[in-house]
């Protein structure tokens, strides 16, 4: 069971639910949150690159009392910079230029490409006990995520609850009021490229849809800009997705295409 984000702002869930989220400022990306006592947390810095793409400045993991910060090509373990691949008390840190990695015998494995795409595998023992931009791993969607008893969240008040509040660090939260746009006149264009031959492997082990409506939301956030980041993002995510259920995707870059 897989947790996401990636590209334009895209989350998935535990639970399946894909939404859009646009802050920047430290996040509890997914926490154990059983009152007594927290197996782990991980929590991100998401920022606007140079280009003006969001993406993870650093990771914050605290496993039981250790804790790791991440950037890209760094690793500090308990304020030590530490060399990778990296082992102690029932963790492995492995990195390389293209991605980092962290495996942790309590259940937990993290894989981060040191920009924008972020997923996190938990063992089931954590159904139903997980809070953060992830959701509660119930096994339900929308629901304690987008409804929660009677009362409804958009995916911009929900991912506003996620902020870790810090004294002394002002960073505003996006605005609850913005309408996504339908986006629908690029769906052909998506719906093309996702059931591209490369991808014959994927169709049936993903929800090809969600994938889809990312896409158009890309496509309407490009407003017509041939941007790579914009369509190469949701197309990695999904072919990273295949892989990881199993699937093979083909090679489905070009030299004229991401």
């Amino acid at each position: 069971y897989v947790c996401s984000t990636w590209g334009n702002n895209h989350f998935k869930t535990f639970d399946g639910d894909m939404y859009q989220f646009p802050g920047i400022c430290e996040y509890n990306f997914v926490s154990d949150c059983r009152e007594s006592y927290q197996e782990f947390s991980v929590h991100i810095q998401r920022a606007l690159n140079s280009n003006n793409h969001p993406e993870i400045q650093y990771i914050l993991i605290t496993l039981k009392d250790f804790t790791m910060y991440l950037r890209p090509k760094l690793a500090v373990v308990d304020g030590q910079i530490v060399k990778t691949p990296y082992y102690s008390s029932g963790v492995l840190i492995e990195s390389n230029d293209i991605y980092t990695k962290v495996y942790a015998k309590l259940g937990l494995i993290l894989i981060w490409n040191h920009e924008d795409a972020l997923m996190v595998e938990l063992d089931r023992k954590f159904n139903n006990h997980t809070c953060g931009l992830c959701g509660d791993y119930n096994g339900i969607p929308i629901y304690n995520e987008f409804i929660n008893g009677i009362a409804s969240y958009n995916s911009i008040t929900y991912g506003n609850l996620q902020k870790i509040s810090k004294p002394n660090v002002k960073c505003e939260d996006p605005d609850e009021t913005q309408a996504l746009p339908s986006c629908n006149e690029h769906r052909d264009e998506c719906e093309r490229l996702l059931t591209a031959p490369a991808f014959a492997d994927c169709q049936l082990r993903l929800n090809l849809e969600m994938y889809i409506q990312a896409c158009m939301q890309d496509k309407c956030a490009c407003h017509g800009k041939e941007d790579s980041f914009c369509l190469c993002s949701t197309i990695s995510e999904y072919s990273r997705q295949c892989s990881h259920a199993g699937g093979r995707p083909g090679e489905w870059r070009t030299q004229h295409f991401c």
